[in-house]
Parts: structure tokens; sequence; C-alpha cells
């Protein structure tokens, strides 16, 4: 992504997310068995205004590679400042939304929650930890959860390209 004169400060640290990215990834918990899906993760600028709209939705994937059904849907917001401190806000249709807090340093983003809030029928989920980083021009990220009474562990992780 091209920097422009007319980028908000604020967007810069994370502005090498900008863009619509597709992929494959592995999924895994203590509680469910490993799995493949993909993903279209999109980061869109507001014009004008120092935040990023983040909507990522995923497909399980069959043996042979085949989308079979929808997995999991996310939507919310960046929120960086231009000395790379960084805020997220999520919301899922599952029932829960979550607050992280963390820092873009160069190609690199850390994230771990600060709040997690859920609705009476979610499943219960207590923490979550990403991490995102450009490499070869691809975009790595993995996800860390607490849920169901397990411990912060590796849930899901993919490698997304620009489209």
């Amino acid at each position: 992504m091209e920097l422009r004169p007319d980028m908000p400060l604020q967007v810069i640290p994370v502005s090498w997310l900008l863009g619509t990215w597709r992929g494959l990834g592995v999924g895994g918990y203590a509680t469910v068995e490993e799995f493949r899906f993909s993903q279209e993760l999109a980061f869109t600028e507001l014009p004008g205004k120092p935040f990023v709209h983040h909507l990522s939705r995923s497909w399980l994937l069959d043996d042979d590679g085949n989308e079979v059904r929808p997995l999991a849907q996310e939507t919310g917001y960046w929120r960086p400042e231009a000395d790379g401190a960084l805020e997220l806000v999520l919301s899922h249709p599952t029932g829960y939304s979550e607050i992280y807090v963390g820092s873009a340093v160069g190609a690199k983003i850390e994230l771990h929650t600060d709040v997690v809030a859920r609705t009476e029928t979610a499943k219960p989920y207590t923490a979550g930890h990403r991490l995102y980083g450009l490499v070869d021009g691809k975009l790595l990220w993995a996800y860390d959860m607490a849920a169901v009474d397990q411990p912060l562990q590796p849930h899901l992780s993919a490698t997304l390209e620009r489209v």
C-alpha cells in the first residue's frame, strides 16, 4: 500500500495491512479436531479518519480444498496511533465483543485482549492474543485463545495474499 499525503498519521503504522487478503489456514483446539479453512480479510481505510475497518470471513474446507460452509465472521475497527500503539475493537455474530491493545512495529503487529464481553448464550471465551506480520509480501497471522475452561493456546493461523 502506498502512503498518501492525506493519510492520517495514525494510520501509517498499519498502512501495510490496507487492502483485501485471501488465503488458507489451519485451526484446532484442545476441544476441536484440526481443520483447514479459507479466509478473506479486508482492511479498509476510512477517508479522513484515523481508523481502519476490519472484516474477516472464513469457510471450512473439505479434503479436496473446496469451501463447504461458512465458519466465522468478525467486524470492527483498528484504532492506531502514530507512535505504533494500537487498539482493536471487534464484534462477532456468535455473541461476543473484544477490545484488544497492542502495538505495530514495522511489519509486525501484536495484540492481546483487554476486555472480552459476551452474551448469555455465547460459549465461554475469556482471552485472545493475535499476531500479524508481513513476510515476503504475504500476511501471516496467528490467533491464540482461552475458552471453554482451557488456558490460552494456539487456535488459528493462516497465510494470506493480497488480492
